[in-house]
């Protein structure tokens, strides 16, 4: 069985960091294709930053030079840090995993991130 676990989240000050770990189960995360979304309230859910098999990191236009995905494959956890945080970040954020070589993928259950004075 499948699971991700995120973890991390919580409330910062705009210009705060914080760092959002997914852990996974029954699934090898350092073989397949993984991002973070996230979904503000009343907002459609967006792709935050993804990571391919061949270590290709893409970010959204609205986090480039802010947040960083990594992972740790000893761990089985991706990453994603966020640091210069502003209020229109607050959303919840997921991790997510794209099975290669299926049609199968994979949600995590999401971590709030706040961003407020």
């Amino acid at each position: 069985q499948v699971q991700l676990v995120e973890s991390g989240g919580g409330l910062v000050q705009p210009g705060g960091s914080l760092r959002l770990s997914c852990l996974g189960s029954g699934i090898a995360l350092s073989i397949n294709n993984v991002a973070w979304f996230r979904q503000a309230p009343g907002s459609a859910r967006e792709l935050v930053a993804s990571m391919t098999t061949g270590d290709k990191r893409n970010y959204s236009n609205f986090v480039k030079g802010r947040f960083t995905i990594s992972g740790d494959n000893a761990k089985n956890t991706l990453y994603l840090q966020m640091n210069s945080l502003k209020t229109e970040d607050t959303a919840v954020y997921y991790c997510h995993v794209d099975r290669l070589g299926t049609p199968r993928d994979y949600w995590g259950q999401g971590t709030q991130v706040t961003v407020s004075s």
